[in-house]
């Protein structure tokens, strides 16, 4: 697949996950199987570990190819404990000394913004909530101009798509388990797929829609 669409990138984020959402939805989990993209952009809000684990397996498990910043809820403290009674007193002890440990799995520790190479395109990621009004595009082109980008990923903002301003472009995942925002409670659950190949970039968008999981595709070249 990989050979015949360039490089597979999937973008997501918003998952909000268990706090908003209790699972990304059936369909998209049959849609995204592992080892079939190259990279993973997130713009923040996973909501634990557990999640990012799944989303570093889409991967192979390279930390290196899942590219994440910090979403306006995410805590580098946010993990899941795991614990189990360890014996102390070594071989042929009674074991009455026993203790429990107790191992917290941390999140990393995301950048507000990131810059990655794929293929000619520069491409920034931010998690969108620094940026007032959530979405607006004045703004979020100062951004791109400030990280001298051809492309930014923006989360926060729950409607989908890909939008051309000011010479730039403007890639909006959603959420892609439907989380509500406080400016949008009722969102359908969506993610996109880039397939780049040297200056050409084709995105396609997913969104899911009673129940029905809906494709448009957006194409651009950098000149």
């Amino acid at each position: 697949m990989a050979a015949n669409f360039g490089e597979l990138v999937l973008l997501c984020g918003d998952h909000h996950l268990p706090t908003r959402s209790h699972t990304i939805p059936t369909p998209f989990q049959r849609m995204l199987v592992p080892n079939k993209m190259q990279h993973v952009i997130c713009t923040g809000n996973i909501g634990n570990v557990e999640e990012y684990n799944r989303l570093r397996e889409l991967v192979g498990g390279s930390s290196a190819c899942v590219h994440c910043v910090k979403g306006e809820y995410d805590d580098s403290m946010i993990g899941s404990v795991v614990g189990g009674a360890v014996g102390i007193g070594g071989i042929g002890g009674n074991g009455s000394n026993n203790a429990t440990t107790t191992a917290t799995a941390m999140m990393p520790s995301f950048p507000e913004t990131k810059v990655i190479q794929l293929g000619e395109f520069r491409i920034g990621i931010i998690g969108g909530h620094q940026v007032v009004p959530w979405g607006d595009l004045s703004a979020l082109a100062m951004v791109r101009r400030r990280l001298n980008v051809d492309v930014l990923v923006c989360g926060s903002r729950r409607q989908e798509g890909v939008v051309e301003h000011e010479g730039g472009y403007y890639i909006f995942p959603g959420s892609i388990t439907g989380a509500y925002s406080s400016s949008t409670p009722n969102v359908n659950p969506s993610f996109i797929l880039l397939a780049v190949q040297g200056t050409k970039v084709v995105c396609y968008v997913y969104k899911l829609k009673d129940g029905e999981v809906d494709v448009s595709k957006t194409e651009f070249t950098k000149h």
